[in-house]
């Protein structure tokens, strides 16, 4: 008992002992104020108006009426600038008024909403004032420099998105290639109308890629070519995916009868298992020989496929087809929202940017509409030129709008797995182009 008294009196000496010697080692061992260090700032008392004055400055309601406060925006790099006026006040107020209308299209009209739900919340956060959440120690800056601006996220997003996909539909009929490379018409087409507006060339190409609406790519190919306008081609791209059933649908009525919208399409063919497990090799292999500038977007779209037709690995595809992308998805979403900003979005370049990139998209899905149907012309199968507006690379949202017109025009005529083949097709002809406009710079 004395032994264990003994002990417990040693211990409580010895503790007591060490705490006095870090106390006085940080009175006298650290210098006073030093470069990086907090500066404690001594609390002066105030009265209770004064209290009332200092609460009334830190609210949100000041920061909006009172334009003169200064108030700085950060962005995930660190760089700040003063708001101007504008910016500070009535920008903000539109800014979360558009953010309410994409949560209306969302919510109410169904409009993609794994897409747009988080990047509208991400567009709301980004509007609040003297947070700071996008600044690099902001959660929005946290997740931007965490995946977008290091382009992880698009990799992860292009995995998953192989892990999701049957090639069967393309392979079942091949020549639908063909619609999902007219589709890339749209990115090419904008990179001419870019640089028409008086864009230089390489930023005209990070802004073309928004025509084949894949938002990985996009953000793939703006870090690469102009990071500076990251943000305004990430939001335009996500938000042209997202809107694909408000902007497809009246194009695909304008440029085809109500003839050829019924136009029913025959039963596919059985693709067999081995074929669909030699395809994304194949796809990579080329990429490879050809053009190993498309070898990160087409390898991780490959891998994805790769892993799930295997058919050995179903744990992993599991994991890519699921848990992976909805995680990714959430993060790439809140991320982009963050560019939603009005300082960073109420500006002429990003309102040019998303101008040519609906424009690009338009171009796009009026091209494959119109391959369609000139190869509808000229096969002795029918095919229905409807299935050529999912040729962009909005994948599965542009090959469920093709099906939902088709079964509008006529009840009972399903397009869905027709237009998967384009659709896949438009994956691989997006991260293609994004390859061929990279090596220009080369």
């Amino acid at each position: 008992m004395k032994v264990k008294q003994i002990f417990l009196a040693l211990l409580l000496l010895f503790m007591a002992t060490t705490a006095t010697l870090q106390a006085g080692s940080a009175e006298h061992g650290a210098p006073a104020n030093t470069e990086g260090s907090t500066v404690k700032h001594t609390y002066q008392p105030k009265s209770m108006s004064e209290l009332a004055v200092s609460f009334w400055e830190t609210t949100g309601l000041n920061a909006i009426f009172n334009t003169d406060d200064g108030e700085v925006a950060i962005d995930p790099s660190g760089a700040s600038k003063e708001m101007s006026p504008f910016e500070s006040s009535l920008g903000r107020i539109i800014m979360i008024l558009i953010v309410f209308v994409l949560f209306y299209l969302a919510i109410a009209k169904g409009f993609e909403p794994l897409l747009l739900l988080p990047i509208a919340f991400g567009g709301l956060l980004a509007n609040i004032p003297l947070a700071h959440m996008t600044g690099p120690h902001g959660m929005l800056g946290v997740i931007y420099n965490m995946g977008i601006a290091n382009e992880f996220f698009p990799l992860l997003i292009f995995m998953g998105v192989g892990a999701m996909t049957d090639f069967g539909p393309l392979l079942a009929n091949p020549k639908t290639a063909l619609l999902g490379g007219a589709a890339q018409f749209g990115i090419f087409g904008s990179l001419v109308g870019a640089v028409a507006l008086g864009f230089d060339l390489q930023s005209a190409s990070a802004i073309s890629i928004i025509g084949g609406a894949d938002g990985p790519t996009s953000i793939f190919i703006a870090n690469r070519l102009a990071p500076e306008m990251l943000g305004a081609i990430a939001v335009a791209a996500y938000s042209y995916m997202a809107l694909v059933p408000v902007i497809q649908p009246p194009i695909m009525k304008l440029l085809t009868t109500e003839e050829e919208r019924k136009i029913q399409m025959g039963i596919q063919r059985k693709v067999h298992s081995r074929e669909k497990l030699i395809f994304p090799i194949l796809v990579l292999m080329l990429s490879i020989l050809i053009l190993p500038e498309s070898t990160p977007l087409i390898g991780a779209f490959a891998f994805g496929n790769f892993a799930k037709e295997s058919g050995v690995v179903d744990r992993l595809s599991d994991t890519m087809q699921n848990a992976l992308i909805n995680t990714v998805t959430i993060f790439l979403g809140l991320g982009v929202g963050s560019k939603l900003a009005a300082d960073k979005f109420l500006v002429i370049e990003s309102l040019g940017i998303m101008v040519i990139g609906l424009l690009a998209f338009a171009a796009g899905t009026a091209m494959g509409v119109l391959m369609a149907k000139i190869m509808n012309k000229f096969s002795k199968e029918p095919i229905n030129p409807l299935i050529g507006a999912a040729g962009v690379s909005a994948v599965p949202m542009a090959a469920r709008v093709v099906s939902k017109v088709g079964s509008d025009a006529k009840p009972g005529n399903i397009l869905l797995m027709h237009a998967m083949g384009p659709n896949v097709a438009g994956v691989i002809g997006s991260a293609v182009a994004a390859g061929v406009l990279l090596s220009i710079f080369k």
